[in-house]
């Protein structure tokens, strides 16, 4: 037995130095003339590899079918759009299709505002960008098409639309990431999504007219995680817009959900002065929400705080809604809100009115309100429901 034992840990050890012997480092230099889309055309799809970047490349780089890929940049590789692209392709600077465990590692990429700058597509799975600066883009990343992503140490900014864009049942981990827009211009989106899912923490998202906007039935988690790096530190999700050109901090519609269970969600400055819709979340289009714990925060909000529209739920505990402009829960067209008890009370005070609410949208809970809210809203209840027989 003991001999048996020793063969197989020899013939494992064999078969580890072959599958190392396999795995190569390739290393290309644009600024020497070399092409970094060319390498990998001539690469085994299917043998882990490392392929080390440096200078700047400018080409649309295609990684089509690879499994175990890892794109490393040296100090101050770039990828940069060219002045033509292919049409007849999925425009981006760097394109992942049908592809497993692949890593793209240090990189800076650069591109206009007609093509993404990263996109990840068609089943892709385990792709994780890492430690990359991407400038522009009509969406600075796009994943779609049933596509995985995770996303850490990540900073993007001035795309045409998205800094994050996630579609047709994608899947994105999102961490310690900042995205940001500088133009001023409209219209701008923090994370774009379609029918798909994100977990967030420790991200910041700046100046964005939608901080986050989901639709079509999409998940939002607001929540800290350790699949990839140990959680420390900050974990909180800020949507702020020192540039008062916000519209809404979150925007959740047709059937989806916002959850915010696991790290805090700060939303400062959102919303325009002159209210309607705009403000630090909106809830539309039988969407729902669940903020637990005291980890929604809204403040100094130009517009509403927290909005339910067209047979909207949410349930809250805990939460800060205060100093805005306008309303600081606002229920419309059949919507409700429930305020639960947990370890602190939820807030809501110094808005121009806390609670409002139409004939047909109700408060429940209110015994666990903190303070003295002011109100235009004449169904609510004390408890989880209105009185019962």
């Amino acid at each position: 037995m003991k001999w048996t034992s020793r063969i197989l840990l020899v013939v494992m050890a064999a078969c580890a130095g072959a599958w190392a012997a396999e795995a190569p480092t390739v290393s290309v230099n644009c600024n020497s003339g070399q092409s970094l889309n060319l390498t990998l055309s001539k690469m085994d799809k299917h043998t882990a590899a490392t392929v080390s970047v440096s200078g700047t490349c400018t080409e649309t780089v295609q990684v089509i079918g690879f499994q175990g890929l890892t794109l490393k940049g040296t100090a101050g590789a770039t990828l940069v759009q060219p002045s033509t692209v292919n049409s007849s392709i999925f425009n981006a600077v760097l394109y992942i299709e049908d592809s497993q465990s692949v890593t793209v590692d240090g990189l800076n990429v650069q591109a206009g505002t007609t093509v993404s700058g990263i996109g990840i597509g068609h089943g892709s799975s385990d792709v994780r960008l890492r430690n990359l600066n991407v400038l522009g883009g009509s969406e600075s990343i796009a994943v779609f098409e049933n596509s995985e992503a995770s996303i850490a140490y990540v900073t993007a900014q001035d795309p045409g639309y998205a800094t994050l864009g996630i579609y047709d049942s994608s899947d994105v981990h999102l961490e310690h990431s900042t995205f940001t827009d500088t133009t001023g211009e409209s219209w701008h989106v923090g994370v774009a999504m379609g029918a798909s899912h994100i977990t967030m923490y420790a991200t910041s998202i700046t100046n964005m007219q939608d901080g986050i906007y989901a639709y079509g039935g999409s998940i939002v988690d607001v929540l800290s995680y350790n699949t990839y790096f140990p959680t420390s530190g900050v974990t909180d999700v800020t949507i702020d817009s020192p540039a008062a050109t916000n519209f809404n901090g979150v925007e959740v519609i047709t059937g989806g959900s916002l959850n915010v269970t696991g790290a805090k969600l700060v939303i400062n400055h959102a919303g325009q002065t002159w209210g309607g819709t705009t403000g630090g979340v909106l809830i539309s289009d039988g969407a729902a929400m669940n903020a637990a714990n005291g980890l929604l925060v809204i403040n100094r909000s130009y517009g509403q705080g927290l909005m339910m529209l067209n047979n909207s739920y949410a349930t809250v505990s805990g939460a800060t809604i205060t100093t805005g402009g306008h309303g600081g829960v606002v229920l419309a067209n059949s919507s409700r809100v429930d305020v639960s008890a947990g370890n602190v009370l939820t807030l809501v005070g110094g808005n121009a009115v806390d609670i409002f609410c139409d004939a047909g949208s109700n408060v429940t809970g209110s015994v666990n309100l903190s303070g003295v809210p002011t109100t235009q809203c004449s169904n609510i209840a004390s408890g989880e429901t209105v009185a019962l027989p």
